[in-house]
């Protein structure tokens, strides 16, 4: 039986520059916003979902979702510059007074990441709890898009190797080291390593394997118009 206080903070601001009104564009019929909190509200190990906008709009939307928006976030705290980190931070401090108890185990669930089930996001507790971790992030594997193949331009577009091994690699994907990249579909870490270390990131950091069918990140019209397709197929199957 899950005996930690694990809050899951969706953020979700208003403004978005390169596809406007991003987290509540509609995919396949629904606000992408309603894909997060319907994996977070079918985990079995988060005590409390909450989600953060200074958006009064968005606000309304998850509400009528069943998802609970305490507060609305400051605006200087929703800029095109502002950091993830100061955000999850305020809404759990909102939370906790709200609340009156503190919670230990804090989850970031970007909109963004639609595709990402509640079978993941239980896996990332369940594997920050079995191994002590500071925190777990979730990953995907970049697959073609190694390292080992990356160049950089200097002078007169001359190529050179991003790593330099001496050699140029040519080798097949499938040979090169296992390599990952983070996805974005999950932050999970510990009350103090957030507050007291300004960090989502802890000393003993876990990884999540996220398969990349699950993993795609919205930033441009071509991310959505793929995330509305594997999404159409996933409910299609």
């Amino acid at each position: 039986m899950n005996q930690h206080n694990i809050l899951a903070i969706i953020p979700a601001r208003g403004g978005s520059k390169g596809i406007p009104r991003k987290n509540i564009i509609e995919i396949n019929g629904k606000p992408l916003i309603e894909y997060t909190i319907r994996a977070a509200k079918k985990t079995q190990l988060i005590s409390e979902l909450v989600v953060s906008t200074e958006d009064p709009e968005i606000a309304n939307i998850c509400t009528e979702l069943g998802c609970k928006v305490p507060f609305l976030r400051p605006a200087e705290l929703a800029t095109d510059s502002t950091l993830s980190l100061p955000v999850i931070q305020h809404a759990l401090k909102e939370v906790e007074t709200l609340n009156k108890q503190l919670y230990d185990i804090i989850v970031m669930l970007q909109p963004t990441t639609p595709l990402r089930s509640s079978e993941d996001i239980d896996q990332g507790i369940s594997l920050l709890l079995e191994t002590n971790a500071d925190s777990v992030v979730s990953v995907v594997d970049v697959e073609g898009y190694h390292p080992f193949r990356m160049k950089r331009m200097i002078g007169d577009n001359q190529l050179i190797n991003y790593i330099d091994q001496g050699f140029e690699d040519m080798r097949p994907r499938q040979t090169l080291p296992k390599v990952y990249l983070r996805s974005g579909a999950l932050y999970i870490t510990r009350r103090d390593i957030l507050l007291s270390k300004n960090s989502f990131i802890g000393d003993d950091c876990r990884g999540l394997i996220i398969p990349p069918e699950r993993a795609i990140n919205i930033d441009t019209q071509a991310d959505l118009k793929f995330a509305e397709y594997l999404l159409k197929s996933k409910n299609n199957g």
